[in-house]
């Protein structure tokens, strides 16, 4: 489990194959999870100056791939006892969404996403979302897109401070969302829940 919040902006030695080596101040532990751009994944080596992960051809066809060189967002998976901010994010990125305008508004920039249309289910207004690993708030809902709106700080201190009209993200849309709809759409009455379901979700929070 990750929180969204990146550790570390890193620096990416080589990607050959399925083996991506990483330079960074985190350097972690054989076997232990690390969310690298949003995207959880095992570290498989431990370097004198970073580590290495294993990227397997699924997750290569799934993510943003073209972004795993130069700097990447690192955040090590949670420890028990951690204070927790951002919002619960798993590492699973669901789809590929791609930058589709960014406008500066002097004191914040609203970057708008495009994604595939049946993800938007997912997407909530008000709610959480994560983009190359990073926990974001969702301002606005379309019908095939949504707005962000990003304050300087967190311009300067992540990588979004290189997205332009076209750039590949990584998206990860709310677990609840994600939990709810699926449980909304095995239901033999549409929009139903039994009282046992909405206990189970009301636990989750």
């Amino acid at each position: 489990m990750f929180t969204g919040l990146i550790r570390e902006i890193a620096t990416v030695k080589s990607f050959v194959g399925s083996t991506l080596s990483i330079k960074a101040k985190y350097k972690g532990a054989l076997g232990d999870s690390i969310a690298i751009n949003g995207a959880c994944l095992t570290v498989t080596d431990v370097l004198n100056d970073g580590f290495s992960v294993e990227l397997s051809p699924e997750s290569q066809k799934l993510l943003a791939i073209e972004n795993y060189k130069n700097e990447v967002h690192i955040e090590p998976a949670m420890m028990m006892g951690d204070r927790f901010d951002g919002h619960v994010v798993q590492g699973h990125v669901d789809c590929i969404g791609e930058v589709s305008e960014i406008k500066n508004n002097g004191n914040s920039y609203d970057i708008f996403i495009k994604l595939p249309k049946k993800f938007i289910a997912y997407v909530i207004p008000k709610g959480s979302i994560t983009i190359d690993g990073v926990s974001l708030t969702v301002n606005e809902v379309f019908d095939e897109s949504f707005r962000l709106t990003i304050i300087p700080h967190t311009m300067k201190e992540t990588l979004i401070r290189n997205y332009k009209k076209g750039y590949r993200v990584n998206i990860e849309t709310d677990m609840f969302a994600r939990y709810v709809a699926h449980i909304i759409s095995h239901q033999s009455k549409p929009n139903s829940l039994t009282w046992d379901e909405v206990d189970s979700i009301s636990a989750i929070y």
